[in-house]
């Protein structure tokens, strides 16, 4: 799996990449100030692109700093072949993402060998 775009220079926002099991990632997206109506998740094909638009509620408020931005972002990631997303969850500020990577089914094949001519092929399960 392969962060393909990033949409500003600083990488925004950081993100971890984790291993949970043998057939298991999460990707997981310090998001804090943001809400769940706040973010979106979208597969599309093998990219899984996650956005962030926070509405602003500065108005009728005085800053007398303002250290906090409320910034747009995208992050998306190509997905390798046969990754299936199985599900987010937002918990203290950090979005994860977990993935699943199934194993192939191992299929057996048996060559008959046979005196002359052309080998012949079955498929056994």
């Amino acid at each position: 799996m392969l962060d393909r775009v990033q949409k500003n220079a600083e990488g925004y926002p950081p993100y971890n990449i984790e291993q949970t099991a043998a057939e298991r990632l999460r990707i997981t997206l310090a998001v804090a100030g943001f809400s769940m109506e706040d973010l979106q998740i979208t597969q599309e094909d093998n990219q899984l692109v996650i956005r962030g638009r926070q509405k602003d509620e500065g108005e009728g408020r005085i800053f007398l700093h303002r250290g906090i931005a409320s910034r747009q972002f995208q992050r998306a990631f190509v997905l390798a072949e046969g990754i299936e997303v199985e599900g987010a969850w937002l918990d203290n500020g950090l979005l994860h993402v977990d993935l699943r990577r199934p194993q192939p089914e191992t299929r057996v094949r048996t060559i008959r060998i046979n005196g002359a001519g052309r080998p012949v092929v079955s498929d056994q399960d």
